[in-house]
Parts: C-alpha cells; structure tokens; sequence
C-alpha cells in the first residue's frame, strides 16, 4: 500500500523547486480600522453686544443734540432766560476762571474787518460785536471790556462801524474798553482802537497804517494788444469813473481830482477819530494815559509804527501784553479779581446742516500760503498791504 503524502511531505521533492504559497486572503470588514470622521466645529454666535453699545452711544448723542436745537428754539420763541445764555442767542464761555463774581469780557477783532457774512453764523463781523457789546451792557456783572485786536484792517464803512460802536458802549455804560493789540494792529486795526478808553501794545507790534486806499487794475494796453476796443454806453460823462478800459489819455483831470477828494473825505474822517478818540480817552483817565504829541499827523501818512513808537509819539498809552491789559482794567474798575468770559454762538443742529446745505465742490480750495486780501474796485479800504 502506498504512503499517503502529506503537505510536509511535499516540501520535500526532490525537484527542489520551493512551492508556490497559497494566495493572501481577502481583507475583511473586521480586519479593517474604522474611518473616524471629526464631528464639525460649533458654530459661534456673533457677540453683538458692541455693535449694541456703539448704537445705543450715537442715539443718545444724536437725541442731546436734536433735544439741545428744540430747547434752544423753544426759549428763544418765548424769550425765557437761560442759565449761562441769553435772549440773543449766545452762550457765556469761562475763559479763565476766578472766584470773583465780577467778570471781564474778551472780544476778538481778528482777520480782515468785513461787513460780509459769516459762514454758519448769519451775521457779519459789525453784527457779531454789536450783540456782544449789548450783552455785555445788559450783565451788571460786566465790569469792562477786553478787545483783543489782531488785524491788518479791512474795509472802510465796517471799521467805522465798529468805532461807534465802542464809543456809544463806553458812553452809555461808563464800562471801560481796554484795546489789547496783538502782532498785528494797522490802518483798519487801529482805526477801531483809537475809541478805546485805553490801548495797549507790544513793542513788536505792527500798527500805525493810518490812511486811505482804493485799489483798481487798468488793462487797456492789454486790450489794444489783441485787438478788443470797448463800446460804452453812459448817461454821463463820469458814469465809468474807475473803469479799467479807460486809456490814461480818456482820464480827465476833474475824473482824478473828484477820486481823491473822496479819498482825502475819508482819510479826515480817521484821522478825526484818532484825534477824537485820544482826547477823550485822555479826559476820562484824568490825563494819567499818554496824549498825541503835537507832530503826530505827520506819522499817520500811511506808515507802518511799532509799538514802541506809537507809544512814543500817544498812538498807544502803554507797552505790555494782555496780561497788562487785564491789569490795566482791575485798576480802572477797582475790582481785585474778575473772571475773563466770552459769548460764543452755541452748537445748533440748523447751523451745522446750513454748512452742509452750501458745501459744493466749487468752494473747495487748495492753501498754498497765506491768503492775501481782496480788494474791490471801488471800495475803500483802511487796510494795511
């Protein structure tokens, strides 16, 4: 009988070629690893509690200022008095505080004299002082005026203006204005301060410019070089006075003479002022201020002084700064202390969408410098150039 081979057996041939192995066995779900899927990430929940906090913060601030503008339209409509304001619409600014009750107000002449309207305000330069010089007048608390001037002048009927203004406040209150003139003081600047009960300078200071100008071009020449001649129609013969297409040959004699009478009116009219406003202040300081020495016409020719010779010859009655000034009013009022005060414009709604309102692409401008005034033929000017 023949042995049953085992597989042992088999790896024995004697061939010797090894066997081939058995196939690997299919993979099962058992032997393979499961697939682990991450579980998604938890949606987070936009906190919106500063978007809340940034909302509730611009509706309050937009309801003070809608509350403010009714308020301030409502007292003004019954004519109520307010603490701090007044029935013109102005509001008391502490400059510098004093425990004094007595109070001193500053008023700033700044920048070109102009009786043109400020922007925001409805009110030009003239009105704007008129309704302080009014408050002021009306407050017993008022003891005296501080105007700080810092301008080259400007135009003839505003400085004017203003002039009579401070001497018919000074008049009717017996409340001193003490002119505290800053770097710049000249022609219409000075014009303004020479009613003052009392006017001090810096050394430093530019003032004096006493005198008159009226400013025009004549481009005729141009004209006749490109070949425009002008066609005029007059019912006189001095209707087109000033007219820059005038040759200098159609310029009469009688046309120059009648111009310079106007301005030489005009010129008798400031130095009137100056003479007038001295000599009063002089009589009402008891003669302890400085007077106009008997030359000084002869300085008010249109040249610039500083303030140590407008002192020099009784422009001014007293070199020092502001601080002098205020000084200068303690003593002529008697007080010991006072508190410095201005009257500002409040912040309206009205007045911010009226700026708005006229914002347009013509009006804005790029500064290059320093903005030179300008001036309108045929109009004069107390102005420093």
């Amino acid at each position: 009988m023949d042995e049953q081979k085992t597989p042992e057996a088999n790896q024995g041939d004697s061939s010797g070629i090894p066997p081939v192995p058995p196939p690997p066995a299919p993979p099962t779900a058992l032997s393979t690893p499961p697939v682990i899927t991450p579980p998604p990430p938890p949606n987070r929940q936009r906190s919106g509690r500063g978007w809340m906090f940034a909302s509730i913060v611009l509706i309050v601030v937009l309801g003070g200022i809608l509350f403010s503008h009714f308020m301030n339209t409502f007292m003004n409509m019954i004519g109520a008095p307010r603490g701090g304001m007044s029935g013109h619409n102005l509001q008391e600014v502490v400059v510098e505080e004093s425990e004094a009750k007595d109070k001193f107000l500053v008023l700033d002449i700044d920048g070109i004299i102009s009786g043109e309207i400020i922007d925001g305000t409805g009110r030009d330069m003239v009105a704007n002082i008129k309704e302080r010089l009014k408050m002021a007048a009306m407050d017993s608390e008022v003891k005296a005026v501080l105007l700080k001037i810092n301008s080259p002048g400007g135009e003839v009927l505003a400085s004017d203006d203003i002039a009579r203004e401070i001497a018919t406040f000074q008049k009717d209150t017996k409340k001193p204005i003490i002119a505290s003139m800053g770097s710049l003081a000249a022609s219409g600047g000075y014009y303004v301060s020479a009613p003052c009960r009392w006017i001090v300078a810096n050394e430093l200071t530019i003032t004096g410019s006493i005198g008159v100008i009226m400013h025009g071009w004549n481009y005729r020449a141009l004209m006749d070089k490109v070949g425009i001649r002008p066609q005029v129609f007059k019912s006189g013969k001095f209707k087109d006075m000033m007219s820059g297409e005038k040759s200098p040959e159609e310029i009469s004699p009688e046309e120059n003479a009648m111009v310079q009478d106007l301005i030489n009116q005009t010129y008798s009219r400031f130095t009137n002022v100056v003479a007038t406003g001295r000599a009063s202040a002089q009589k009402m300081n008891l003669n302890t201020g400085k007077t106009l020495t008997g030359n000084w016409a002869q300085y008010a020719d249109g040249r610039i002084l500083s303030g140590r010779d407008a002192h020099q010859y009784g422009f001014v009655d007293e070199l020092g700064n502001f601080e002098t000034a205020i000084e200068r009013a303690k003593a002529m009022t008697g007080v010991s202390a006072a508190t410095l005060i201005r009257y500002q414009q409040p912040f309206e709604l009205s007045n911010l969408l009226r700026i708005f309102s006229k914002t347009d692409v013509k009006n804005v401008k790029i500064e290059l410098g320093p903005e030179l005034p300008k001036l309108q033929m045929g109009r004069l000017y107390f102005l420093m150039l």
